[in-house]
């Protein structure tokens, strides 16, 4: 589905429980993560229905490299030739976005959390399986986020991965927090602010703890990669993930 102005000139396309993002900057736009194959063809329809060209996308900010953000990176590149941008601590999982730490067996989640089934169903059926990693990328920092549409702040928020990264558009009182704070584990099933679960976080701890960061923001609203937007303020959502703690 395609939901527009989720914040000022903040659209978001979800499909299969994921979120991507487009943001606009006069004629350019930003494409924050890449969900999953399946959602390609919807990512172009969306931008048309802007008025715009897939062509505009000056760029693509990965908030991670996993699978389910990667989605369609590859195939961006080839047919357009997009720059790709990653955090360095993602360059690894962004190449091979099946090869990451988690601190739980992820095949023991659908036992205790059957409402997972269901999403991770549908998850697979957009092409979850099938994801191509990215050999060609640029590092993501601060200086390059400068230049970026919208012009992002980057928000370093590892945990979930080692190099995760939330974007953070003042002018727009809006941060997409990626999977760093997200209101629908896809693992659980579970909705409202927290982080996802030990069955795909590198490090638990340290994710509870990079919350911190995305509360300084002080964004009104909270874009995250799984799950509706949260519009009661990012320091509210960190509260109650904080109080969840990890699954």
């Amino acid at each position: 589905m395609f939901h527009r102005n989720v914040a000022d000139g903040i659209h978001r396309i979800e499909h299969a429980d994921v979120n991507c993002y487009i943001v606009e900057d006069g004629n350019r736009l930003l494409l924050v993560d890449a969900g999953l194959p399946g959602m390609w063809r919807m990512t172009g329809q969306a931008i048309r229905e802007l008025g715009r060209s897939p062509r505009d996308i000056a760029a693509l900010v990965l908030t991670h490299g996993h699978f389910d953000h990667v989605g369609f990176a590859a195939r961006l590149q080839r047919e357009l030739d997009v720059p790709v941008f990653v955090h360095a601590g993602d360059a690894y999982i962004a190449a091979h976005p099946y090869r990451y730490k988690h601190e739980k067996n992820r095949l023991l989640y659908p036992l205790k959390y059957p409402r997972c089934i269901p999403i991770l169903t549908r998850m697979a059926a957009a092409g979850a399986l099938n994801v191509k990693g990215i050999s060609s990328f640029r590092l993501l920092d601060e200086d390059i986020a400068a230049h970026l549409p919208g012009r992002p702040q980057i928000v370093f928020s590892p945990g979930h991965t080692e190099g995760h990264c939330g974007l953070h558009f003042p002018d727009r009182d809006a941060i997409l927090t990626g999977d760093a704070l997200v209101t629908l584990d896809p693992y659980t099933g579970t909705t409202g602010p927290h982080i996802v679960s030990a069955a795909a976080t590198a490090d638990t701890r340290q994710a509870l703890d990079s919350l911190t960061a995305l509360a300084a923001t002080g964004a009104r609203t909270a874009l995250p990669g799984h799950g509706e937007p949260y519009r009661e303020g990012i320091a509210a959502a960190v509260e109650q993930a904080r109080q969840r703690g990890a699954t």
